[in-house]
């Protein structure tokens, strides 16, 4: 599929980015004209990949998440959430709902939530070069 728009955002590891990169990402959908829901799903899923990268990629220091979105044919959305940090040993193991490595005020849920929240998700890591973590979203059109 040929990307017809797309943005690019470097951001540091900041939990404050979070809330930017959510912004980011919905307002480049709006362009498919999608739904309040389907816009809310776009979003939750985005802050759970930052959110991942954050808390897990970079546990002791500040890195940078690289965000990318892009239109597909179709109308279909697709975010890259990609992080050069520690990296996940077992993807497997930790797409499990209620696994976490980050301590008890972590839910675990957050591969969970983005599969459930978008069409596809792809997430590719190595331990020691960080992970990149892809998501579609299809936007039902509503055009006559």
């Amino acid at each position: 599929m040929k990307g017809d728009n797309y943005i690019k955002l470097d951001f540091p590891s900041r939990s404050v980015n979070e809330k930017l990169a959510r912004s980011a990402v919905s307002a480049f959908a709006l362009q498919l004209d999608p739904t309040m829901d389907e816009l809310g799903d776009i979003a939750t899923a985005v802050s759970e990949a930052v959110t991942n990268a954050i808390v897990h990629a970079y546990p002791d220091c500040i890195g940078v998440i690289t965000l990318r979105a892009r239109i597909l044919d179709g109308d279909c959305l697709e975010i890259n959430v990609r992080d050069r940090g520690r990296g996940i040993e077992n993807v497997e193991k930790a797409m499990t709902p209620l696994f976490t490595t980050g301590g008890e005020e972590r839910s675990g849920m957050g591969f969970t939530i983005m599969d459930s929240f978008m069409d596809k998700l792809k997430v590719r890591s190595r331990a020691g070069s960080g992970t990149s973590v892809t998501m579609l979203r299809r936007i039902k059109s509503r055009r006559a």
